[in-house]
Parts: structure tokens; C-alpha cells; sequence
């Protein structure tokens, strides 16, 4: 059988992971070039492979400090890598092929239908096409800003190419930064015009392109989409309490927030309860917070962004449903009805199997972690968490990791990347119909 033959039998999910993995092998490779050095000595393989498997997973843990170690073109290797992770291969190759004027095959259809998360292949060139002009328009403007504020801080050219980086870096979602000395935005904690960018980029890139295209539209079609709803209530719910929970537990941290003044501290705790929903930059010091917040961290870093989005995480829909199932249940409803919309049954198991099945991945890795790792379990846990949720905050843990340690981590981040269920899909045999369904039977929960 021909390579192209058995390309065109395998599955949506498979080709999305076999995808993603060459172009981590490239990044790998072009990164581990004496080229993409600052020194020109070229990086251990496993630390480029590490580096790239971050960058293209939209993560933002490494093991060498970006922004000294990589030169120029090493960095823009990552950028390249941020770009194409966070928009997904297939969203870059259609671009190409919308250029080249070719016609989208069903089999193409099929597998963006599966990057996107969509539900159908209705539109979805057309959701392509606004998902590329949205991102740039976006990664535009946002560079333009920060190249301005910069400005006052280095040369023009370098302000430039650092609001460009920065600007595809924080949209996609991906924690990394090239300031130096793994210090990432901590100098601009109080820094309005630096917050408010960084955190518009994050949530923006975070909200999925499905609710962005339906927030465009709506003073047109005046309705949202059941989807954008909880989604837009999810996600301003989450930011809110976290704020709060950030600012009340670090309030008096001289590590903090503490030395701040009252518009620094809040500046502080909107940007730290933003950044865990997958994006992984950091204004105030991860490993001088209160235990605490670090484990709250964690959880926000687990719930993630939303579907279809350049975030990770079991995403806020997910949450959303889980949250319905526990106040259906507690109310003796039958079912979970959201904006008066009853959710479907698929719908909730496929939230519960996500969950239980990342749960279970957090679990087994941290603790295989714990033994081959000498550090603490929290510390572990967090990196885990944020690995998983393609993140990128980190409590210093990744640069010591042993070599075991960062496989790891990037076969956690590539999970986190594609989703654990197409993970599952992707490597699991092809699902057949049941010819029939057994009796009904019943057990004492609780």
C-alpha cells in the first residue's frame, strides 16, 4: 500500500496529531541549529525538541531563557512556531490554498472541522477565512501598540520586533517572552497600556474565533449563539473571582503584591487571574506567591480557555456543563438548561469523560514526576497543570528537569494541545456502532 494511500485512510484526529508532531521535529531541528544560538554552539537536541514541542503546543515552559540564548533567528523560529501551533497546521495550509486559489477537499474539511471543534463542516472556510483576517488584524494592531509604548524604553527597530513577538506570542496564548532573565512582563506590573494589551490579547485569543466572529456580528444579527454565551459568562465570571481571590490572598505579600500601591495591586491581581487561562506571561513573582494562590492558579490553568480557541485546558464550556450537572442535580432537575437551552445528554458525557480523563493525566504524570523529580509536590503539580493546559507558568521547575523529565512534559503539552479525547480518538481504534443496548440496571450513588 502506497504512503499516500495510507495518509488518506487515516483519520482526522490522527492526521491533526501526526501534524503536529512533524512540526515540532522541524522546530526542533531548525532550533537546535548553531544559528538559532546567540553563542552559535547550537542547543542539546532534547532542549530544542523541549522548546519546540512549547512553542508550537502555544505553552511557554523552557529550559533556556528565550529571550538570551536564542538569536534573532532562533526567535523568530519560535514565532513561527507560536503561530502555526495556535492557529492549527490546517488553518495555515488552507491559507496557502486559499492563495494558490485550490479547492478544499472533503478530507480537509473534515480534519479542520475536527481543529476547529466544530460540530459540522457547514462554513467552515468561510470561518477560516475569518479566523486568519481576525488573528492578523488583531496581531497587527496590538504590536503597533506595544511597539509605541516600547519605544520610550529601547530603539524604534527594536520596539518593532518586540511588539511583533509579543503581540503573536500573547494572542496565541503562548508564555513566551524575550526580555531576558526569565523575568517575563514582572517589570510592567503596574503598567497600564503594557496590562491592558497583554490581557485583551489573552482573553481575545482565549475566547475561541467562533464567539469573536458572533461578538463582530452582533450589532447586525442582534443574537449570540447559545455557545458564545457561556462562553463570554464563563469567562468574565472566572477573570472576576480570580481577581479577587488574587488580590485578597496577596494583598500583604511582600513577595507580591504587597509593595504595590492600590492601582498596581489591582493591576497585578486582573493580570494574574487572566494569564492562567492559558497564556503563561506573569507580572508578579510565580514562586514568591502564597501557597494558596498558587494552588487556585492551578485550578484556573486546568479550566483553561474556550473550544475552538488557541488556549488549552478542559476548557470553560466544559467547567460550565459541570457546574449545570452539580446545580440540575442539587435542584432534582432532569435536565441542565442554560439561557433556556436544555443541553443535549452527548454534551454532558463527552464534558465528564474530558474531565475524568484529564484528571487522570494530571494525576499519573505528576505522580511519575514526584518520583524521578527532586523537588516538592506542589511545584510538580503546577508545572503539570500548566503543561497540560498549554500554559506556560512555571515555579521554576522546568530548567532542572531531567531528560526523562521533559519527555515527559512534552508529550503532557502535546495532549494538552490537541485535546485529550482527540488524543484518545487519534490512537484508540475506530469507533462502531452498537447493534444493541443492554437492560437498564441501577446503583446507590452517594
Amino acid at each position: 500500500m502506497s504512503v499516500t494511500k495510507k495518509f488518506l485512510q487515516l483519520t482526522p484526529p490522527q492526521i491533526l496529531a501526526l501534524g503536529f508532531a512533524g512540526i515540532i521535529l522541524l522546530g526542533g531541528v531548525l532550533l537546535s541549529l548553531p544559528i538559532s544560538s546567540s553563542s552559535g554552539l547550537g542547543l542539546d537536541f532534547i532542549d530544542a525538541l523541549f522548546t519546540s514541542t512549547s512553542a508550537t503546543c502555544v505553552t511557554g515552559l523552557v529550559v533556556v531563557d528565550t529571550g538570551t540564548y536564542f538569536s534573532v533567528f532562533g526567535q523568530v523560529v519560535i514565532m513561527i512556531l507560536i503561530q502555526v501551533g495556535g492557529l492549527g497546521f490546517m488553518t495555515m495550509a488552507t491559507l496557502i490554498a486559499l492563495v494558490l486559489r485550490k479547492r478544499i477537499s472533503l478530507k480537509e474539511r473534515l480534519i479542520l472541522q475536527e481543529a476547529m471543534n466544530q460540530g459540522s463542516m457547514e462554513g467552515i472556510v468561510r470561518l477560516i477565512r475569518k479566523v486568519l483576517v481576525y488573528s492578523l488584524t488583531i496581531e497587527l494592531t496590538a504590536a503597533l501598540l506595544y511597539a509605541i509604548r516600547w519605544s520610550f524604553d529601547m530603539s524604534v527597530g527594536k520596539a518593532v520586533y518586540f511588539g511583533i513577538f509579543h503581540a503573536v506570542a500573547m494572542f496565541n496564548n503562548a508564555g513566551f517572552d524575550i526580555f531576558g532573565g526569565f523575568r517575563s512582563l514582572t517589570m510592567y506590573v503596574d503598567d497600564p497600556i503594557v496590562n491592558l494589551v497583554t490581557m485583551l490579547l489573552i482573553i481575545l485569543g482565549g475566547l475561541g474565533f467562533i464567539v469573536i466572529s458572533d461578538a463582530i456580528e452582533y450589532p447586525k444579527t442582534r443574537k449570540l449563539s447559545l455557545h458564545s454565551k457561556v462562553v463570554l459568562s464563563a469567562t468574565s465570571f472566572l477573570i472576576v473571582i480570580g481577581a479577587i481571590v488574587v488580590y485578597v490572598f496577596e494583598y500583604t505579600n511582600p513577595a507580591t503584591l504587597g509593595p504595590l500601591d492600590w492601582t498596581g495591586k489591582i493591576w497585578g491581581a486582573f493580570f494574574q487571574s487572566v494569564t492562567p487561562r492559558t497564556a503563561g506571561a506573569n507580572t508578579i513573582d510565580i514562586v514568591g506567591m502564597r501557597q494558596a494562590t498558587q494552588f487556585f492558579t492551578i485550578i484556573l490553568m486546568f479550566i483553561g480557555a474556550s473550544p475552538g480557541s488557541t488556549g488549552g485546558g478542559i476548557k470553560t464550556t466544559t467547567f460550565t456543563t459541570l457546574i449545570g450537572a452539580v446545580i440540575a442535580m442539587i435542584r432534582g432537575k432532569e435536565d441542565i438548561v442554560l439561557f433556556h437551552y436544555r443541553l443535549a445528554k452527548d454534551r454532558i458525557y463527552k464534558a465528564i469523560t474530558l474531565t475524568i480523563v484529564a484528571l487522570s493525566l494530571l494525576v499519573f504524570v505528576s505522580m511519575v514526576l514526584s518520583t524521578t523529580e527532586d523537588h516538592n509536590f506542589l511545584m510538580i503539580l503546577f508545572e503539570v497543570t500548566s503543561a497540560f493546559g498549554t500554559v506556560g507558568l512555571t515555579m521554576g521547575l522546568t530548567p532542572d528537569l531531567t531528560v526523562f523529565g521533559k519527555i515527559l512534559i512534552m508529550l503532557t503539552m502535546f495532549a494538552g494541545r490537541l485535546g485529550p479525547l482527540t488524543l484518545a480518538y487519534a490512537l484508540g481504534p475506530k469507533a462502531e456502532k452498537e447493534l444493541y443496548r443492554h437492560p437498564e440496571g441501577k446503583i446507590i450513588i452517594g
